[in-house]
């Protein structure tokens, strides 16, 4: 029988993925197509090397893939893979709960951190 202390590793991993600060952002606006990195940046307020290092985060795990366009100018762009698209039921769940339960932070206090 399973006890209530036992943790599913699957769980475990992906909440250690997820429940890192920016990566619901980064995946919430991805759902809406792909974003260059200045993009993303701007969206969420987010130092780049944060945004750097999660953007990794979520390619290492195979959530996210980079494309780079040669032509000059040179673009990159990120994108969900069908692994990252299938969040969108549990970013949509998160929205509605918030909806309900959360009262946003004041404007002043939402400031661009790392």
């Amino acid at each position: 029988m399973k006890r209530a202390t036992d943790i599913c590793p699957r769980f475990e991993a992906a909440a250690e993925l997820l429940g890192k600060r920016w990566t619901g952002l980064l995946v919430q606006q991805l759902l809406a197509g792909p974003r260059r990195f200045s993009e993303l940046a701007s969206a969420i307020q987010v130092s780049e090397r944060v945004l750097s290092e999660r953007l990794k985060e979520l390619e290492d795990a195979g959530v996210v893939v980079r494309k780079v366009h040669p032509e000059p100018p040179v673009r990159v762009e990120y994108r969900l893979t069908p692994k990252g698209e299938a969040l969108s039921v549990v970013v949509n769940a998160i929205g509605e709960w918030a909806n309900r339960w959360v009262e946003p932070k004041p404007a002043r206090a939402r400031k661009k951190t790392a």
